[in-house]
């Protein structure tokens, strides 16, 4: 007679209880099944991560985070002075804090001294934030021209001309055929230009009702943006067709974060939004404030947030935009959020730069210039970089 030990019943049931987890697994959806998973359980896209703030809120998304921590009491570590307001936010790459002035100049400045590397005169203020690619500089100016230099030298390249002026900054893609870098940027003759960046010739253009005044948003082989004529333009990258055209409420001031096909973004009537583009509606609204939203919104993993003129830093939830917290300031925050860990970074007119915290919005660090920051600040490993209408860079670091 066959004897059957307690390790063969071990290792049947595991058999069959293997079988059993695979039945479910791979069985076909069967009728009342919940098909679509819930927002937070989905995989989120890959937040930008790299070592540099090579842009405008550090990525083509605009999603304003920033890679490593920031400490809890931070220094004065150099400050660059220029002649005139700088309303440009700073960028760095390779150890070079790229700005604009309204002083007209283009600068490069060392990022552990402070000192100037060089310097490029343009025929008028320079508001726009530059965005650095494969070694060259592609700001816009108030003169209407996107100009291209040398991101080590500053020597000139080419410029392209639009019809209005530039004040939003310039983002970039790949060709469809992967040989080519596009520079996208919008302008105040109403359209968006795409420009190739080995020649300054237009690749294509998309005409909108009016000014664009922020920086387009780029991911999933589209650019999202909104515009003076109150619509959020989604715009295909491979030719400049439309996508998509959502009502944003109101005019829109300032630049739109993307994420995962949804799209956040302020207006001028009082109201941050989050628009779904497959269904091409509004997804929530945030309507607690009395005042117009320039400022550009920050993406957490939960939350979003964004300065208000109703002198408040805002966060809220990112699922249904529901307020987690606000911190008041003295002054209209223009400025655009950057998050850093645990920390909001962010500056006010009331000539402050604030570090917050990110889970209840309390203030851990603050720093009084004295006049106001419109500037949004770049965050590098672990120090903080902004510009000031007195007309200098700041750098701040830990003690």
């Amino acid at each position: 007679m066959k004897i059957v030990t307690k390790a063969t019943v071990a290792v049947v049931v595991l058999v069959a209880v293997s079988v059993i987890l695979v039945l479910i697994v791979v069985r076909p959806p069967q009728a009342g099944d919940e098909q679509i998973a819930p927002e937070s359980a989905r995989p989120k896209a890959k937040i930008w991560e790299g070592r540099d703030w090579p842009m405008f809120h550090g990525g083509q998304g605009l999603l304003g985070r920033a890679p490593g921590t920031l400490g809890d009491s931070l220094e004065l570590l150099w400050k660059f002075e220029t002649t005139d307001q700088i309303k440009s936010s700073p960028i760095v790459v390779d150890d070079v804090v790229y700005v604009g002035s309204s002083d007209a100049n283009m600068y490069a400045i060392d990022f552990e001294t402070g000192n100037q590397m060089w310097k490029y005169q343009s025929p008028d203020a320079i508001e726009a934030t530059p965005c650095v690619v494969e070694g060259s500089v592609y700001v816009g100016c108030s003169d209407g021209f996107l100009y291209a230099l040398d991101a080590k030298t500053g020597s000139f390249k080419w410029k392209y001309e639009t019809e209005g002026e530039i004040l939003g900054a310039a983002n970039w893609m790949r060709s469809p055929d992967g040989r080519s870098l596009w520079i996208l940027v919008g302008s105040y003759d109403n359209r968006l230009h795409c420009v190739d960046s080995t020649n300054g010739q237009a690749v294509w253009t998309y005409e909108t009702d009016n000014y664009i005044n922020g920086s387009p948003a780029v991911a999933d082989q589209k650019t999202v943006f909104g515009g003076c004529d109150a619509i959020i333009h989604v715009v295909s990258l491979t030719d400049g067709t439309k996508v998509a055209g959502i009502d944003g409420g109101s005019y829109i001031a300032g630049s739109a974060a993307f994420l995962d096909g949804q799209i956040y973004v302020g207006n001028y009537d009082n109201v941050f939004v989050r628009a779904d583009i497959a269904t091409e509606k509004i997804v929530w609204e945030y309507a607690e404030s009395d005042s117009p939203f320039f400022s550009s919104p920050a993406i957490g993993e939960d939350v979003v947030i964004f300065g208000g003129r109703d002198k408040r830093v805002h966060c809220v939830g990112r699922d249904d935009g529901k307020v987690v917290w606000t911190f008041q300031t003295l002054g209209e925050v223009d400025s655009s959020a950057a998050i850093c860990a645990d920390k909001v970074v962010i500056g006010s007119e009331d000539g402050r730069l604030y570090v917050l915290s990110l889970s209840d919005g309390t203030k851990i660090w603050s720093y009084e210039i004295g006049q106001p920051i419109t500037s949004s600040p770049a965050v590098v490993a672990g120090k903080i970089v902004v510009g000031c209408d007195d007309g200098y860079v700041y750098a701040f670091g830990a003690k």
